[in-house]
């Protein structure tokens, strides 16, 4: 089991509720979801090119999927988030929008958001004593040839290439889309999710998400509000 840091919405958002519909699966309940009728994009399509955000449900992650130190019982990481969250003041993102970064399709805000990112960096270190350490196996999936001087920095110390000056908040709609197909994907996420991204999108709370068993979906455990001194655990 792994567990992670993200934000998403309440469950009764309607962004929540139109990226579950689009993804196949409501990342609150976990139940599997009739993907929309759209014109010019069949339904095994979508289900090809959601498949991989679908897994994850609907989020942006602040801190990535992670397995819990031995010494770190799962109460004390609740209690802490609890008492992080609380120690944050709620804000707005002015605008999300749909962006291509690299070849998938993610919300993305359409400006820097400062507040986003200092959060996340805050919930990396924060959180950091929770994280057991990265396998051999784990270290080679992240491709470290790859990687920037940073980013090779970043997950040797922090356990994931992309946090502090490398991370950008995001949360994907597809997995990886070919450039052949790009021209008939993006305009589809367009007419979805434009209409439910007309207001601010508020930041309000942390949600703890889960892992069901070792490849498993993710799963929305419990949201811890920010400014509040309490966290709603999901049924």
């Amino acid at each position: 089991m792994r567990y992670a840091i993200c934000f998403t919405p309440p469950a009764s958002d309607p962004l929540s509720l139109v990226a579950a519909n689009w993804l196949g699966r409501n990342v609150f309940s976990g139940d599997t979801m009739e993907p929309p009728a759209v014109r010019g994009l069949g339904i095994h399509e979508i289900a090809f090119h959601t498949a991989v955000p679908r897994r994850y449900g609907f989020h942006g992650v602040l801190k990535a999927p992670f397995h819990l130190s031995r010494d770190m019982p799962e109460s004390q990481l609740l209690r802490d988030l609890m008492r992080f969250s609380g120690t944050f003041v709620p804000f707005q993102i002015p605008r999300i929008e749909v962006a291509r970064l690299g070849n998938f399709y993610s919300l993305l805000p359409s400006r820097p958001c400062e507040q986003i990112q200092y959060l996340a960096s805050a919930i990396v270190q924060e959180f950091d004593r929770f994280r057991a350490p990265l396998s051999e196996a784990e270290i080679e999936r992240s491709d470290p040839d790859g990687l920037s001087a940073a980013q090779f920095s970043n997950l040797h110390r922090w356990g994931n290439p992309y946090v502090m000056e490398e991370f950008r908040f995001h949360m994907p709609v597809t997995g990886p889309v070919n450039a052949i197909d790009m021209p008939r994907i993006e305009p589809v996420l367009r007419t979805i999710f434009e209409p439910v991204l007309c207001e601010p999108v508020t930041v309000s709370n942390v949600a703890l998400m889960i892992e069901e068993g070792t490849g498993g979906p993710f799963r929305v455990h419990s949201l811890h509000p920010m400014g509040k001194v309490s966290a709603r655990k999901i049924a």
